[in-house]
Formats: structure tokens, C-alpha cells, sequence
């Protein structure tokens, strides 16, 4: 395999395509040190493409975890408010969002979940002015996947580290398109596709979902007036983007007081350096009422207390059991990609645009009409 030609077209593909780059767009690019190959050719083809400016801000997973390790409790309560500006200048500035995500499943297992939970509750609350203008997408935004060698042989434990890098990056170019001919025209295709499933859902006009499976029992209402969402985005100045790369999802807004029943997730989740497995949810009025799990039950148990809306549902999607992801037959420990090989839901924040006309909604009438509203946007998968 030409590795350059690939990475080439999976950098064209997250430009093009996830953040549909224009002559005079400026990017906030957030990487890690192991994405510098792809990063270097993805500032180039950015520039190529008319990108006005392309800044990058680093994080380390060493550096990480050398915080929960070593710093005093107290400072593990901090988030730097310039951090916090900087990023809302940055969007009021024109700048457009681009994450790069590389998971390390396992990269906080020995660490105090506590710790975990202090931290995250402490940077979703200093985050939320950012995360509303991605929410509302008021910029264009993408967040895509670069395999690090963590994530690998997580993936891959069977597997010598460097063929186990390799053939993630095999099974992310499969995933992403990047291995047809034309991956970009493929794009298109796709979200024609998706585009037509939207309005086969939308006309629908359903009042709510039921849910049956192994361990699952669920009705969910769905908000008055929602939209059925999926594939490409656009921002209030008109401007189309694909805000994840990969995505297979078509969704919508729950009503956060109107879900009751019991769903087990089908798949682990990874977040913030864990794996929680086996776990379920019994909702009442909307509200988990309890929950447990065989793997990382204390995890779980404190993100649901991170504040009110992080106990209620945000998002329910539909995921076709044919895509490029499913037919894998990966588990990529990623909810990136899991989630769009399996229909899910999301615990915490919905997204504004799937109810058109909320995005000026205050607290009362977010409450009002059943729109949840949390610091955290959690996906767990549900589908086979």
C-alpha cells in the first residue's frame, strides 16, 4: 500500500469533505504527537485548498496521565479560563474547528475514578461556552480518527504492535471511503443516501420509538416539531459540513421526561481513558433510575452526577446494519466509529438543530418542551 497516497486522501477527505474548506477559511486543528505525519499533510493540503491560516494546538496521553498521577487533588479541579477564550475568540475570529482523536481505551485503568470524574466535571463545565457553539453548530467543525499504537494493540491485542498499527489504519481507510476510487464522489453518494433516509423519517413524523432486544425494553418519545437529522450539516451562514468522519447515523431528539424502560448497550464505551462493559439503564420519566455494569460501574455511576441533564437522554440514531463500519465486524473501541455500525443513544446535551427554532431556547423552555440540556454528550451504542 502507498501510504502517502492514502494519508493524502484521507487529509482531502476530513478537508473536503468534513470541513467542506473554502479559499479564506481559517482552522483550529487539535492533535497529539503521534497524528505529526498526517498533520504535516493535512496543514499542506489545507493551504493548497486557499486556507487562510491553520493553527494547531498539542496534547500528550503521557502528559496526561502524568497529571492524574502526580498533581495535587486541588489542582485537578483547575481549567485555565484563557484556554476557554482563546477558543470562542478563536470561533468569533472565523476560525473553524478540526479534532483529531486518537483513544487510548486503557490509558487512565489504574487511575482513581474520582479523579477521572473531578477532572471531567471540571472541564465540561469551563467547555460549555465552546461545546454550545458546536451543539448549534455555529462553526463548521469535524472530528475524525488518526490510529496511534495504543489504540492498535487495543484494538488488536493479538497482533505485533506494528502490524496491529497497520491494519487499523486499514480498517479506518475502509471505514472513512478513503480505498474507493473516488472518495470523494463517494462522500457525495453517501450523503445523498443519507439525505434520503432523513426525509423517509422526517415524513414519517413519528411520536415515539420502541426498542426490544436482549436486556432491552424501551419506549422513547420524541420531542413536538423534531427534525430526523444525518450525513452533512450546515451553519447559520449557510455553510455545509460533515461533522464526523466516518458517520452513518440518522438522528434526533428525545424527549428528555418521556423515556421509560430498560436498554442494555450492545458494545463497551470508551471515555476518558476507560472501558465500561456490560452495562444498562432502567429509565423512569426520562431519568436513569439505576444502572450497572461488569466493567467500570464507578465511571459510569459519576458521570451520570456530573449535573442534571448527564442522567437524561440527548440524541437517539438509527444506523443501517450494512455500512462500511458494520460490515468490519471491528470492535474500534472508539465511539467515533462504533456508534455508527449500531443505533445508539447519547446521555447529556441534544443538539439544537433537531428541533428547528431552539437555539434561542432558554433553560425554562429548553425544560418546557423536553429539550435536555447537560456539560456532556455521551454516545453508547445499542444495535447489533
Amino acid at each position: 500500500m502507498n501510504w502517502e497516497k492514502q494519508l493524502r486522501k484521507y487529509a482531502q477527505v476530513i478537508l473536503k469533505v468534513g470541513l467542506n474548506i473554502q479559499p479564506g477559511d481559517k482552522i483550529a486543528l487539535d492533535v497529539s504527537e503521534e497524528m505529526i505525519p498526517l498533520v504535516r499533510i493535512l496543514a499542506r493540503e489545507a493551504y493548497k485548498m486557499g486556507a487562510f491560516h491553520v493553527r494547531m494546538s498539542f496534547s500528550d496521553d503521557e502528559i496526561t496521565l502524568s497529571r492524574y498521577e502526580e498533581a495535587p487533588q486541588e489542582a485537578l479541579s483547575y481549567f485555565p479560563a484563557f484556554e476557554v477564550q482563546a477558543t470562542t475568540q478563536a470561533f468569533d475570529d472565523g476560525y473553524h474547528r478540526l479534532a483529531l482523536y486518537a483513544p487510548n481505551p486503557e490509558l487512565l485503568k489504574d487511575v482513581d475514578p474520582q479523579k477521572i470524574s473531578l477532572v471531567q466535571k471540571t472541564q465540561a463545565a469551563a467547555m460549555k461556552p465552546v461545546m454550545d457553539y458546536v451543539t448549534q453548530n455555529r462553526v463548521k467543525w469535524c472530528v475524525a480518527s488518526v490510529p496511534s499504537k495504543a489504540w492498535a494493540s487495543s484494538v488488536f491485542p493479538e497482533l505485533p504492535e506494528e502490524e496491529a498499527l497497520e491494519r487499523l489504519w486499514e480498517s479506518v481507510f475502509e471505514a472513512t471511503r478513503v480505498q474507493e476510487e473516488d472518495p470523494l464522489q463517494a462522500w457525495k453518494e453517501h450523503d445523498s443516501k443519507l439525505k434520503k433516509y432523513q426525509k423517509l423519517l422526517n415524513d414519517a413524523s413519528f411520536k415515539k420509538l420502541i426498542f426490544k432486544a436482549p436486556g432491552t425494553d424501551l419506549e422513547v418519545e420524541l420531542v413536538e416539531g423534531h427534525a430526523w437529522l444525518g450525513g452533512s450539516g450546515v451553519t447559520p451562514a449557510g455553510e455545509s459540513f460533515m461533522a464526523n468522519i466516518p458517520t452513518e447515523e440518522i438522528f434526533t431528539m428525545p424527549h428528555a421526561y418521556r423515556v421509560n424502560g430498560r436498554v442494555m448497550a450492545s458494545m463497551p464505551l470508551s471515555t476518558q481513558g476507560r472501558l465500561i462493559e456490560n452495562f444498562w439503564f432502567e429509565l423512569r420519566d426520562g431519568k436513569v433510575v439505576d444502572f450497572d455494569a461488569s466493567e467500570g460501574r464507578e465511571i459510569l455511576e459519576e458521570m451520570l452526577k456530573i449535573d442534571e441533564g448527564a442522567s437524561r437522554f440527548g440524541e437517539v440514531a438509527l444506523v443501517s446494519d450494512d455500512s462500511p463500519i458494520s460490515n468490519t465486524g471491528i470492535l474500534f473501541k472508539n465511539t467515533l466509529f462504533d456508534e455508527n455500525a449500531s443505533c445508539h443513544f447519547a446521555l447529556g446535551s441534544a443538539y439544537s438543530e433537531n428541533l428547528p427554532g431552539s437555539e434561542t431556547f432558554n433553560a425554562e423552555k429548553m425544560r418546557e418542551v423536553g429539550m435536555n440540556d447537560s456539560m456532556i454528550h455521551v454516545d453508547f451504542m445499542v444495535g447489533g
